[in-house]
């Protein structure tokens, strides 16, 4: 589901970067109906940038931002949870809609990961490390706005208290921006809710990178599954950073790595020591715009897109296989 639609993006309006819909009837008025789930809560995000010393009289809304970023919603549908076997629970982030979402986004270096055994030691080195400007929009809040972190761990224990007689299960997607919070909330609910049994998992649509390898570790020692679903010809799923070669953890596209062994010793250990060397999560699914047919404009936008990340999935059965002809149905008005 687009969640980006569902945003109020006029500048000039009392109600911009707010959610168009109430709860209630979010899912049916974005044209989605019977999807057998029930929002639970919406989810906003704080941007907090810091300015230069010479600006800090400005105003404050000039620098600090709270926007709808998505909503939480449970299953209700009684047969689809005999089928899974478990109620699930979604939480979904959108992409990058707002000025200072973008200049978040611009922090590209990786900063420690609090309330890790290497923070708690005071190490800055070989521990988990995440991308600057992500970090910053999961944890930031304000006097009158609590964090998404706040929002999502409160709306999470809410629901494990509430459905802790059964199997329960949470599955986060997000695209693009909305992968990457994806990714750290997957995080943060198996850290802080580590003795409950409950299976989390990431759909993560064209994210860019997250974190470094100690970052990774970490998801994989939870039992985080994360699913990247990555366009070949997307860009931004091939930034911030580098990825060197000692860490080709499941990413297909072999062109993306650094080789390390071509480099003299010293450069490698620079290389290992700076705040840009990144590693992939999870499991990917590498698929291709010009696979499709029906994508008859390729062009950055276009690679980036949720509506073609949504078509190239549904017309995908193999890498051995042609792309199905049910998929271009899923373009609709961006069809070119």
């Amino acid at each position: 589901m687009e969640t980006l639609s569902m945003l109020r993006i006029n500048p000039s309006s009392p109600t911009y970067a707010n959610c168009r819909f109430p709860k209630r009837t979010l899912f049916e008025r974005s044209g989605f109906r019977d999807t057998g789930y029930r929002v639970t809560k919406h989810l906003r995000a704080t941007s907090v940038i810091q300015l230069p010393r010479w600006m800090e009289k400005a105003s404050s809304w000039m620098f600090t931002q709270s926007s709808w970023i998505g909503y939480v919603a449970v299953s209700q549908n009684k047969a689809e949870i005999a089928r899974l076997g478990r109620r699930d629970v979604v939480i979904a982030f959108r992409g990058t809609a707002t000025c200072l979402e973008w200049l978040e986004n611009l922090r590209a270096t990786l900063t420690q990961l609090p309330n890790t055994e290497c923070d708690k030691n005071g190490s800055d080195e070989s521990g988990p490390m995440v991308e600057r400007g992500f970090l910053s929009l999961y944890t930031s809040g304000t006097p009158i706005r609590p964090s998404l972190q706040e929002m999502v761990r409160e709306e999470s224990k809410r629901l494990l208290q509430t459905y802790g007689d059964e199997p329960l299960s949470l599955t986060i997607a997000g695209h693009s921006l909305g992968a990457a919070l994806a990714t750290l909330a997957a995080y943060d609910i198996k850290t802080t809710f580590n003795r409950v049994p409950v299976l989390v998992t990431v759909i993560s649509f064209g994210g860019p990178r997250v974190g470094n390898r100690s970052f990774r570790q970490l998801l994989d020692k939870q039992g985080t599954k994360v699913l990247r679903i990555v366009n070949s010809d997307d860009v931004i799923t091939k930034l911030p950073g580098f990825v060197i070669d000692g860490d080709q953890n499941d990413v297909a596209d072999k062109g993306d790595l650094i080789s390390m062994a071509s480099f003299p010793s010293w450069i490698q250990k620079r290389m290992e020591d700076t705040q840009w060397v990144y590693a992939e999560v999870g499991r990917e699914l590498r698929l291709s715009s010009k696979d499709s047919p029906y994508l008859n404009s390729i062009n950055v936008a276009t690679c980036h897109d949720l509506k073609t990340y949504l078509h190239l999935v549904n017309g995908f059965v193999s890498s051995s296989s042609p792309f199905v002809e049910k998929a271009k149905r899923f373009l609709g008005n961006r069809r070119r």
